[in-house]
C-alpha cells in the first residue's frame, strides 16, 4: 500500500490542508492519506494552541466522511518532542510493508536539512514536496543538495490558496466568519466551543 503522511499543527486544520492531501493522493498514486498532529512541537510553540486532544478532534471533523483520508495519534500518544524521524520509524515497524510518502509545504522542505536526523527521514519516506510562490523546487534543491537521497525527493503541484491557520485563528478571535475556510463541521466546533477566542453560540451545530 502507498501511504501519504501529512504531519503539521493543524491548529486548525482548513481547506489547504485537505487540498494538499487530495493533490498528494493523485499525483502519487497513493491509497490513503494519514493526518497526523503534532503532540509536542521540537522548535516552536503552538500560538492559541487549544491543546493536543482538541486539534486531533478538529483533524477528525474535517476529514470526516471521506474513505481516502485517516487520522493518527501517532505523535500525541508518544512522550517528549514529536520528531519526524521518530514518527516514521514507529510507522516503518507498524507498516512494513508498505510505502511511505511524507508530504511537506516547499518552506517546511526547505529547512528539511536542519531537522532531527533528516538522513533518516529521507531514508524511511519519500519525501514530497508542494512547491510555493516563495520556494520553488531549485530553491529547494540548492537547500537540501548535500543531503543523501535529496535527488529523490518528488514535486507537487497545488491550486494557490492564500489559507493559512495563523489567519483563521485572527477571524474567530475578531468575531469574523471562517465558514468555507475550514470544513462546516470545523468552523461549528470552534464557534460551538469557543475556541481561539471564537464566541461561543448557542445555536451553533455539533
Amino acid at each position: 500500500m502507498r501511504v501519504g503522511i501529512l504531519g503539521g499543527a493543524f491548529n486548525p486544520p482548513h481547506t489547504g490542508h485537505l487540498v494538499c492531501a487530495q493533490e498528494a493522493l493523485v499525483q502519487l498514486e497513493l491509497d490513503k492519506v494519514v493526518f497526523i498532529p503534532v503532540g509536542t512541537a521540537p522548535h516552536r510553540e503552538l500560538r492559541g494552541d487549544p491543546g493536543a486532544e482538541a486539534r486531533l478532534e478538529l483533524v477528525e471533523l474535517a476529514i470526516a466522511g471521506d474513505e481516502r483520508f485517516e487520522v493518527s495519534r501517532a505523535e500525541i500518544d508518544r512522550e517528549g518532542p514529536s520528531y519526524t524521524s521518530d514518527t516514521l520509524r514507529g510507522l516503518r515497524e507498524a507498516m512494513p510493508d508498505d510505502e511511505l510518502f511524507l508530504i511537506l509545504g516547499g518552506d517546511q522542505a526547505a529547512t528539511l536539512a536542519r531537522w532531527h536526523e533528516p538522513e533518516v527521514v529521507l531514508e524511511l519516506s519519500t519525501v514530497a514536496v508542494v512547491e510555493r510562490t516563495n520556494w520553488s523546487r531549485h530553491a529547494i534543491g540548492i537547500t537540501l543538495g548535500r543531503l543523501p537521497r535529496a535527488r529523490e525527493i518528488r514535486y507537487l503541484e497545488m491550486p494557490v490558496i492564500q489559507i493559512s491557520s495563523s489567519s483563521i485563528r485572527r477571524r474567530a478571535a475578531a468575531g469574523l466568519p471562517i465558514r468555507y475556510l475550514v470544513p462546516e463541521r470545523v468552523a461549528a466546533h470552534i464557534e460551538a466551543n469557543g475556541l481561539y477566542g471564537a464566541s461561543v453560540s448557542e445555536g451553533a451545530p455539533a
